[in-house]
């Protein structure tokens, strides 16, 4: 199984910036320009990566059944590694791996993964918020 070291050694050999912020969690800075960090933690035998989308009290009430529809079909057509989903009153970009064989091209995978949706589906998620 992997440990927290090996999460860090794959951090380190990657172009993503990072930083440990308490043991076991990382804020890793997308490449991709957008200003969303993606947490990476250590949980037991997984490895959880989450980003903030938006705020759901930002998006007008009307439009929120849209907003849910283009997030299914953006998770059936668009998402390799993660999904997107709602946790705390917020959109998010969630993704799990099993730390048991996670090996560096998974963990890098992921986090391009989550770079080209922040930067190709995070600003039409604009057209959904309130005027």
């Amino acid at each position: 199984m992997r440990t927290n070291e090996d999460i860090e050694a794959y951090l380190t050999r990657s172009k993503y910036p990072h930083r440990e912020i308490e043991e076991g969690t990382w804020v890793v800075s997308d490449v991709s320009g957008a200003r969303e960090q993606i947490v990476l933690r250590v949980k037991g035998d997984l490895a959880l990566f989450r980003v903030n989308v938006l705020d759901l009290d930002t998006v007008d009430p009307g439009k929120r059944a849209d907003m849910y529809q283009r997030c299914m079909e953006l998770n059936g057509s668009d998402m390799v590694h993660g999904a997107y989903g709602i946790a705390g009153g917020r959109l998010v970009l969630t993704a799990s791996l099993r730390m048991e064989n996670l090996d560096y091209n998974e963990l890098v995978g992921t986090l391009d993964d989550f770079g080209v949706a922040l930067s190709k589906h995070v600003p039409g998620f604009a057209a959904f918020r309130k005027s």
